[in-house]
């Protein structure tokens, strides 16, 4: 008996779709790294921008650590950058992909793709792990103030 594995065909319909969902992917990731590249501006700059603001601002430079907004910014615009960088990947692999008919650069593409999803869903987990943490503290907290009256 002949071992035949099925193989995946994709349809021109199925090739627009691809070549459309790359388009707008890239013009998103293009957008993403403008955005990236404004949040290092502004983290490096930041504290010169606050200094220069008069002295009765609620942000002077007395009462706010301006070098850890600073260093915070710049680290969020890092890990911003990873997710962007692969939704681009996505796009210029899966765009030349179609365009060549080459399966092993769609393969590439669509395995960036893969990445920039698990690397939302990460920073999701985290981001609400964070929040049920914030919920605890606060029910902790809101309990010992009811007790202490």
């Amino acid at each position: 008996m002949e071992n035949l594995e099925n193989e995946l065909v994709l349809t021109d319909l199925a090739k627009n779709y691809l070549k459309e969902s790359a388009k707008w992917s890239k013009f998103l990731s293009i957008i993403g790294f403008i955005g990236v590249g404004f949040m290092v501006l502004i983290g490096l700059f930041f504290g010169k921008i606050i200094s220069s603001l008069p002295t009765a601002t609620f942000l002077s430079a007395s009462a706010f650590p301006i070098g850890i907004f600073s260093v915070v910014y710049i680290g969020m615009a890092a890990l911003y950058f990873f997710p962007i960088y692969y939704l681009y990947k996505y796009a210029t692999d899966t765009k030349a992909a179609i365009d060549l008919n080459d399966s092993d650069l769609l393969e590439k593409g669509l395995e960036k793709l893969k990445s920039h999803h698990k690397f939302l869903g990460i920073m999701m987990l985290v981001i609400l792990s964070i929040y049920v943490f914030i919920f605890f503290i606060a029910f902790i907290g809101g309990i010992f103030a009811i007790f202490s009256r």
